[in-house]
């Protein structure tokens, strides 16, 4: 068995009550490490509720100099205590920089968009072959690719906590379900649900960057057929997901992967999409979904939804995305790195 530290960012705690992708993650990977027997110490804000041992965060701000050197002094004084086998962060790279000259394994997962010039920084930095690193989806391994070892881990979920419907309303409505802003393309969410004559749900956070966007573009907008409910919770998101016809993914930007496409299809809700970033490594065209360069080929996408079987799209998460699989992929990068630094040791 190994003896496991993680990190996670500190704002948010694991599990997140609502948003908070990146905190689903790392919960679902820490709670199936401590079933298998590993011994996990998890780095996180002070509220987080886990099986592992917690160590919380004394700077809660992920952008403060002063809260990372301080954040990055508390790792390092457990480490010293505790001489885990493997350091896997969630967090900010900056957090490994007192361990990166130890002979001690390190990972470093983006679950975003790397910043090259850091890495290879922290390379230059490192004990050779002791440091390693995963992205959530080819798109973001690739960005890595001769510049560092890295391997694509996707991301996750516990399939059991989301129920799957066979079928749903002849009326079933379409949802989004992502935080406001432009990029994610609510507004594209409307004019698709107008296109194919269908309702739409609206649902997640708005961060003070997309309020004016949502005041402007999307409030004015809703009626009885377009409707916003909010923030929600889990259960109202697998209420939600699984009683509508398709998840509607129109992005503006390139996804790093989208948890709520493979949460969507637990429940057998079909994906239509923009293939933007991972959402082409997610979403098979006419096998779990529809994909479309123009919003006149997700229309036709909507009108067909029917046409997939959500058993099969049940199947495809069950089969790639679960939890014990994506743990699997960790450990193989745990193990494949503690072998690369071990082998490098002098005694």
């Amino acid at each position: 068995m190994l003896n496991i530290a993680i990190t996670v960012d500190p704002e948010i705690p694991v599990p997140p009550t609502l948003y908070g992708g990146i905190e689903r993650i790392v919960y679902l990977l820490v709670e199936e490490l401590c079933k298998r027997g590993h011994q996990v110490t998890l780095f996180a804000h002070p509220k987080s509720e886990t099986s592992a041992k917690l160590v919380p965060w004394r700077g809660k701000r992920s952008p403060s100099l002063f809260d990372t050197i301080q954040n990055s002094h508390k790792l390092w004084s457990h480490y010293q205590m505790d001489r885990y086998d493997v350091v896997h962060s969630f967090s900010r790279l900056a957090y490994l920089s007192p361990l990166l000259n130890r002979n001690v394994a390190k990972v470093m997962s983006y679950q975003r968009e790397p910043t090259l010039s850091q890495v290879k920084k922290a390379q230059l930095l490192a004990k050779v072959e002791s440091l390693s690193f995963t992205g959530c989806s080819n798109y973001i391994a690739n960005q890595l690719k001769g510049v560092a070892s890295v391997s694509t881990v996707y991301n996750g979920i516990e399939l059991e906590k989301y129920q799957f419907r066979q079928s749903v309303a002849d009326d079933a409505p379409l949802i989004f379900l992502g935080r406001l802003e432009k990029i994610k393309g609510a507004h594209l969410a409307i004019a698709l649900a107008k296109q194919s004559n269908r309702k739409l749900v609206i649902a997640g956070n708005i961060s003070k960057a997309g309020q004016k966007y949502f005041d402007d573009e999307i409030l004015p907008q809703l009626n009885e057929n377009i409707k916003y409910v909010g923030a929600i919770n889990d259960e109202q998101k697998n209420d939600l997901l699984g009683n509508a016809c398709a998840l509607l993914m129109p992005i503006l930007w390139d996804e790093p992967f989208g948890i709520v496409m493979i949460e969507a299809m637990a429940c057998g809700t079909p994906v239509v999409g923009f293939p933007k970033g991972a959402v082409k490594e997610v979403v098979l065209h006419g096998h779990n979904g529809y994909l479309a360069k123009d919003m006149e080929g997700l229309v036709d996408g909507i009108q067909k939804i029917h046409e997939i079987d959500r058993a099969v799209v049940r199947n495809h998460v069950a089969k790639h995305f679960s939890s014990e699989i994506i743990v699997d992929q960790y450990l193989s990068v745990y193990n494949n790195t503690i072998a690369a630094c071990r082998g490098k040791r002098k005694e």
